[in-house]
């Protein structure tokens, strides 16, 4: 998600920092930046001398504290868990530009609880998009209760910078997309560890019956079923019964098999793409 990000910022013309604690994570990430870029160019949609030039504005830092010095702009990417999200604001918050926009890409959590790191929370916004983000044109922006106009004027600017057409969310569990879409993930793994069709069939149900660009199944694989399982356990603490995680996605995360950055989860993956005819049956579960 953080390396999409940075490259749809990236070729809208900003100087762009992407920060991990992992050098080698920060070296796939490049590669993977300079790949959407290039893949652009084969498109047409880019020309050659720009991508370049975008991929030169592209620094990369395991220092949280130097990548977002001066900052105008921080949006923070990482894992689900409230205290790592505050640890993040809280770090960046010390030497961003005074009057920086802090995004949170939440999918779920409280903006106004990680607001709370922040030295001015009015500044601070859930700004959530969407995977793979090169394709996706929605950002969900989220109010939290101190988050200001002028923040969400901001925001709303660089989403349109950037070719995204932005929604307004009053801060609610699950906002609007994750919750619809946290459900549907769900329901389709029930059907899974029931027998009701394959995985395959199901994802195919609904990109062929509902226009959906990829199946519920796929998405989770692309998202990753940790982070899901996070999610799912948020809402079903906040909201109730009908969020409980499917035990599938708890057996599978248990097991390692998190999606495509595991190389397996419903589906086998090789070099990063699918395998044809890989997902799980229920025999197998």
């Amino acid at each position: 998600m953080g390396l999409g990000i940075a490259h749809a910022f990236l070729s809208a013309g900003f100087d762009v920092c992407i920060t991990d604690i992992s050098s080698d994570a920060l070296k796939r990430a490049s590669a993977a930046i300079e790949g959407l870029l290039n893949e652009g160019v084969a498109r047409g949609k880019m020309e050659a001398d720009a991508a370049a030039k975008a991929f030169r504005r592209l620094t990369a830092m395991t220092d949280i504290t130097e990548g977002a010095r001066g900052a105008a702009l921080l949006v923070e990417t990482v894992v689900e868990k409230l205290s790592v999200k505050a640890d993040i604001v809280r770090a960046a918050d010390a030497v961003l530009a005074e009057d920086a926009v802090i995004a949170t890409n939440t999918s779920a959590l409280s903006v106004t609880a990680i607001a709370t790191a922040a030295k001015r929370p009015e500044r601070v916004i859930g700004m959530h998009f969407f995977n793979p983000v090169h394709k996706m044109k929605m950002v969900e922006l989220v109010l939290g209760l101190a988050t200001d106009a002028d923040t969400l004027r901001r925001a709303r600017a660089y989403c349109e910078r950037i070719g995204k057409v932005s929604i307004v969310v009053n801060e609610t569990p699950g906002l609007t997309t994750s919750r619809m879409s946290a459900m549907l993930g769900n329901e389709a793994m029930y059907m899974l560890q029931e027998g009701a069709a394959s995985a395959e069939d199901i994802d195919t149900a609904l990109r062929l019956g509902f226009n959906h660009p990829m199946g519920p199944l796929e998405l989770g694989d692309l998202t990753g079923w940790d982070t899901r399982l996070s999610v799912l356990r948020y809402l079903h603490e906040t909201l109730g019964e009908k969020f409980r995680p499917c035990p599938l996605i708890i057996k599978m995360v248990a097991a390692g098999r998190i999606g495509r950055k595991a190389g397996a989860g419903v589906y086998q993956y090789s070099d990063g793409q699918k395998v044809p005819g890989s997902g799980l049956r229920a025999s197998a579960i």
